[in-house]
């Protein structure tokens, strides 16, 4: 049983939960009246270093804990979970902050100082120290928008690579093109059947430019609808020719799942 409690310790029992897996969020449905709803900002416009400021219930028992911090990066992608206990989940695009969250701060907000949400919070860094993450609230806005027109959340598309971005100074220096160089192809995925090696540089999808300072990769992939077929310009290695090559794919983008 789920019960959602206020912070003048009303309790109220949840009467249906609806999961979106691909963002790692949920909608509880609850009858109250009288409840003032938080503002919604805008994730799509922040800058690192800008004040963040942390709420939720740490470890569980301190209720309404608030912690402060900055904006320590934008467009992280991680793995959350734990592998040995057979629960990984991918989250790209997420926020970086080092406002102190803890377990149980999972679902609390992240906000800016005028008091608006810009983020879920949804994991942390084990063994280190104020790395904490939170999921866009665009994210969350652009999920919830078709929840409510549709009565289900969308389905993610999945390419299932795992990449490090390469900016225009990383790119001049290396004289390789910027993008997204692949440095793990997950077995059995859309980009393996397709021919993606690590290594790769995806440098464009359907003609679009994969760049650092527009999102990256995650930004462009999300875009699209899983079923959809893209392609995808990559920059591929050619030791013996002394340089690289451009080469067109078309991936069939499936359907993220858990």
């Amino acid at each position: 049983k789920y019960k959602v409690i206020t912070n003048d310790n009303k309790e109220y029992p949840v009467e249906e939960i609806n999961f979106d897996p691909a963002n790692d969020v949920a909608i509880l449905k609850i009858s109250a009246q009288g409840l003032i709803p938080v503002e919604m900002g805008d994730s799509g416009n922040l800058k690192v270093g800008q004040l963040a400021i942390a709420i939720g219930t740490a470890l569980g028992e301190f209720r309404h804990s608030v912690t402060k911090g900055v904006i320590s990066g934008l467009g992280r992608g991680i793995s959350a979970g734990n592998p040995y206990q057979g629960y990984v989940e991918r989250l790209d695009d997420v926020i970086q902050t080092d406002a102190a969250i803890n377990p149980g701060n999972s679902g609390g907000p992240l906000l800016n100082s005028a008091g608006q949400v810009i983020g879920v919070n949804v994991a942390i860094a084990q063994g280190a120290q104020n790395i904490g993450f939170a999921i866009p609230i665009n994210v969350v806005k652009k999920s919830l928008d078709q929840f409510n027109a549709t009565g289900k959340f969308p389905a993610k598309p999945y390419l299932g690579v795992q990449y490090q971005m390469i900016s225009r100074q990383t790119a001049l220096i290396n004289n390789v093109p910027q993008g997204a160089l692949v440095v793990d192809v997950v077995a059995n995925s859309p980009a393996q059947k397709a021919g993606v090696k690590v290594e790769d540089i995806i440098v464009k999808i359907d003609g679009e430019e994969i760049l650092e300072k527009n999102g990256g990769l995650a930004e462009v992939i999300s875009k699209k609808k899983a079923g959809e077929e893209v392609k995808l310009e990559i920059w591929r290695d050619l030791p013996a020719q002394a340089g690289g090559e451009i080469k067109t794919i078309a991936v069939a983008l499936s359907e993220f799942s858990e």
